[in-house]
């Protein structure tokens, strides 16, 4: 009998258990709120690393948990019932707003990611795969699941310890937004960026603890009931929608396989690049079903608590299970070059990111630079966390708001994900101008983002360039 998925999942589980009593007791993981899932994920990077090979086990299972389970968060998020996109001219203007923060993000990653991996292999780091600039954005702006699952295809192309870098830059991420977030939430109340009635949730005991009151009518309810559990749980109804869809979103990614082998070797290497971000088509069959349940009137069976609670399990375990799966010898060779890129990430969502969002929006600014900030570092539900510190009912518009523009940044993403694989040719084919051209792809995402950002800031674009924060 095969035990291998419950020895890992067990493990998981019981770190996670350790993070939470660690995080519920001790005053610093309090202070900085450190999420439970990071200090989990440390405890397991300390026990698959120096532990576990004595009893036998590796932290390889760990990296396909990561793949699916990112894949799943993101179809349990996009399964949610959201009212009708606003059309008036606020709203377009916040839209368009959202978009261009989120795409600069993914320009100047990119771009900046790309240009100091070329100066490295100028210099000092000619053996460095070419690649290795794409692990800045993949692992801040995509994730710990897209970084590794790219990073699985380029070991192949012979970027040795290729998914272990991009899990490392993911977790790196991950911190700087845990970090990051609250210091920017300190300057902020410091600073007067937050208004002082949000500034009270700071204080709040759940805040800093991770658990709820003891007494059941001071808990809040976490989600409703769909179906009479006499004929089919509502949450056994929920899973089996998510997964479900992502049976759908595998059917069709197979199929599209498939279809591009008999292009040829092109379509081969383009097949394998979309397993890597089979994100996008679990977001879009996720789109889908819903579509159609909405088509026949179907979509009130699905109630958006439970979906936000299967994708906090799925990021949860996803935090955790990356660190764990991240390996010591693998990237003790890219030391410097992933110092060098964790400064650069850090300038451009520390300093550039604040700067531009203050600019920008005409409401809420810090709220929606949080929300950008912690997407732009780890995952949406980091943004959404760092902002429930603050509007802990989301009572301002600004998660919604966010959301409105999830569908149109992943259209506008595409291509930019597609070339991430166009360094990893430039070695595989022999032809260098393969790795220009995914600098110009990034440098093109960049300047498109900066030309749409001036025509909304208009006035504001440069206003106080001295100032971090820009308020009126």
């Amino acid at each position: 009998m095969n035990w291998n998925f419950f020895y890992h999942i067990g493990i998981i589980s019981f770190s996670l258990l350790i993070a939470a009593l660690l995080r519920a007791r001790i005053r610093f993981f309090q202070r900085y709120l450190i999420p439970s899932p990071i200090i989990s994920g440390i405890l397991l990077l300390v026990f698959y690393n120096f532990i576990a090979p004595f009893f036998g086990l590796k932290n390889d299972f760990l990296g396909e948990i990561v793949y699916h389970l990112l894949n799943i968060s993101f179809i349990s998020m996009l399964l949610r019932v959201t009212p009708k996109q606003k059309q008036d001219r606020k709203g377009q203007r916040t839209l368009a707003a959202n978009i261009t923060a989120v795409m600069g993000q993914y320009g100047l990653q990119c771009f900046f990611g790309l240009l100091f991996t070329a100066i490295m292999i100028a210099t000092f780091k000619p053996d460095l795969f070419p690649a290795f600039g794409f692990t800045l954005p993949l692992g801040f702006e995509l994730g710990p699941g897209q970084a590794y699952s790219i990073g699985i295809g380029w070991e192949k192309m012979g970027f040795r310890g290729g998914s272990s870098v991009g899990l490392t830059m993911a977790a790196i991420g991950f911190l700087i937004g845990s970090f990051g977030g609250v210091v920017l939430i300190n300057q902020g109340l410091k600073r007067g960026w937050v208004g002082k009635d949000h500034a009270q949730r700071m204080n709040d005991k759940s805040v800093r603890t991770g658990f709820f009151s003891r007494l059941d009518t001071e808990r809040p309810i976490g989600s409703y009931l769909s179906t009479d559990g006499e004929s089919l749980d509502s949450l056994t109804y929920h899973v089996a929608l998510v997964m479900g869809t992502y049976l759908v979103s595998w059917a069709f990614l197979s199929g599209l396989t498939v279809l591009l082998n008999l292009i040829g070797p092109l379509g081969s290497d383009l097949a394998e690049s979309l397993w890597g971000i089979n994100f996008v088509f679990s977001s879009f069959c996720a789109i889908g079903v819903k579509l159609i349940m909405r088509a026949f009137k179907v979509e009130t069976t699905i109630d958006n608590a439970t979906c936000n609670r299967l994708s906090g399990l799925s990021v949860d375990l996803t935090v955790a299970s990356s660190l764990g799966a991240i390996s010591l010898v693998s990237i003790q060779g890219y030391w410097m070059p992933i110092l060098i890129l964790t400064l650069v990430g850090m300038f451009i969502t520390l300093i550039i990111l604040p700067w531009y969002c203050s600019r920008i929006y005409d409401d809420h600014q810090f709220f929606r630079m949080l929300v950008i900030y912690g997407t732009a570092t780890g995952t949406l539900p980091t943004g959404l966390a760092l902002l429930r510190v603050v509007d802990k009912e989301f009572e301002t518009p600004v998660a919604t708001d966010y959301l409105y523009s999830v569908g149109i940044v992943f259209i506008l993403a595409i291509p930019i994900i597609l070339s991430v694989n166009l360094p990893a040719f430039s070695i595989t084919r022999n032809n260098p101008m393969l790795f220009t051209f995914a600098i110009l792809i990034s440098a093109f995402y960049m300047l498109a983002s900066f030309v749409s950002y001036l025509l909304i800031a208009k006035k504001r674009a440069f206003a106080k360039p001295g100032t971090l924060f820009y308020t009126e």
